[in-house]
């Protein structure tokens, strides 16, 4: 997904203001072991690629911003909205190098819903754990995780640890706690 990018006249107030109103996003850029570069990111664009986007997929979503010629891999860290009209009013990105680990959330997809044993004998799905903190290299970033549901059965769940982790990608988080679990109505 491909994003222009400027650099930022300054930080002020009134210089984001003004940002936001020509239609762009204020940004900043990290860098490991670098301050951050504070950008502007061309809003109409921005907007365009999240429509795009599944929905909570954004973490894992990677970037080429061009700045001032060069071609730059990130990934969104951190989105703020406006209060009451949840306008974006400011993104953060990390930079990716690729040779440095890289830390995110992994939406996880509970598929086979519609042939779980369970639901059909009148239970209901409740997925607890929406996504999941992994530690991986830029090259191993997953889209997704996918968990099949289709053979459990009332009262049965599944746990982070039933998730097959693809090699490079290392769980933040423990791996013992439910994710999915069928619940009797």
């Amino acid at each position: 997904m491909n994003l222009t990018a400027k650099t930022r006249a300054g930080e002020t107030k009134g210089i984001n203001n003004k940002i936001r109103r020509d239609g762009n996003i204020p940004a900043v850029i990290y860098a490991s072991g670098n301050p951050g570069a504070s950008i502007e990111i061309n809003g109409p664009e921005f907007h365009a690629v999240l429509r795009s986007i599944k929905k909570g997929h954004l973490s894992t979503t990677i970037f080429t911003l061009e700045l001032a010629g060069k071609k730059t891999k990130a990934i969104v860290k951190g989105i703020q909205y406006h209060r009451t009209s949840y306008d974006i009013i400011h993104l953060d990105f990390e930079e990716l190098n690729d040779s440095v680990p890289v830390t995110l959330k992994v939406p996880i997809e509970c598929e086979g819903a519609s042939d779980c044993v369970g639901i059909k004998l009148g239970g209901s799905m409740r997925q607890i754990i929406r996504n999941l903190k992994v530690e991986c290299l830029p090259k191993d970033i997953p889209s997704q995780f996918t968990l099949g549901i289709h053979e459990l059965k009332i009262r049965q769940s599944k746990r982070l640890s039933d998730i097959a982790m693809p090699k490079g990608i290392k769980p933040v988080a423990t791996t013992d706690e439910v994710v999915v679990v069928i619940a009797k109505r």
